[in-house]
């Protein structure tokens, strides 16, 4: 399990099936994690692909976190993802319904209390305000807000749709004022990392920014440098 408490702004970084991040690569990335953290004191949490998890969790400090979970029990399952499977493989929080792998409201609710029984700390993805309204009824750890057709398009939801943010945060809070916000699509350096703060956000999700930039680690400390610009880290208790 990892020694780096997870802390707010947060950077959480996707690395999906990209195969620049896949097996040692993977790996690779984790320890470019670290080395960022050990820089700029931002915590940056990963979610490598199932296969690579426990890999990865053995090799780092850096938290780690499963891409998607289920919500069943132990035993009967086949080809489902147990959630204490991913808690015993040192995952310390979970993705649920990324807009990759999307899972309807009474899923997403079953899935974040399995989560919780299992210790995993939860970041629910959700593409519209009111989804992030109702996701926070549920009181996940944290919502990332990502409209779908901007994820991976190099075009910031913070700039191109800032009301989106915006309201995401609002609505959120008006729930259920311990959920954090993180802002997801199109982040790809600190400028973005500055505008999704300054509506509201507490962290970024990021993926193809990074995983697929010529120097990862370059990319990945522009955005943490960011976010020490912007305020110091907050902690927050996992566990």
């Amino acid at each position: 399990m990892s020694a780096i408490i997870i802390r707010y702004p947060l950077i959480l970084l996707n690395l999906k099936t990209y195969e620049e991040a896949m097996g040692p690569r993977a790996i690779e990335f984790a320890k470019i994690a670290e080395r960022v953290y050990e820089k700029t004191g931002i915590t940056v949490a990963l979610a490598p692909q199932a296969v690579d998890l426990q890999a990865v969790a053995e090799s780092t400090e850096a938290p780690v976190f499963a891409q998607h979970i289920d919500p069943v029990k132990p035993g009967k399952g086949t080809g489902h993802i147990l959630p204490e499977a991913m808690a015993e493989a040192g995952c310390e929080g979970t993705l649920i319904s990324h807009s990759e792998r999307p899972l309807p409201l009474e899923v997403i609710e079953a899935t974040i209390k399995r989560a919780r029984e299992a210790d995993l700390y939860t970041v629910v993805c959700a593409d519209t305000v009111e989804k992030s309204r109702r996701v926070a009824a549920h009181s996940p750890d944290a919502v990332a807000i990502e409209p779908p057709e901007l994820i991976g398009s190099g075009i910031p939801v913070s700039k191109a749709q800032p009301e989106i943010v915006r309201g995401a945060v609002g609505a959120v809070k008006g729930v259920n004022s311990k959920v954090r916000v993180l802002c997801g699509a199109g982040i790809t350096d600190g400028e973005d990392v500055t505008a999704a703060l300054e509506l509201g956000a507490e962290g970024i999700l990021v993926a193809s920014g990074v995983v697929k930039a010529k120097d990862p680690q370059a990319a990945l400390m522009d955005l943490a440098r960011a976010m020490q610009r912007w305020k110091p880290p907050v902690v927050d208790v996992v566990g």
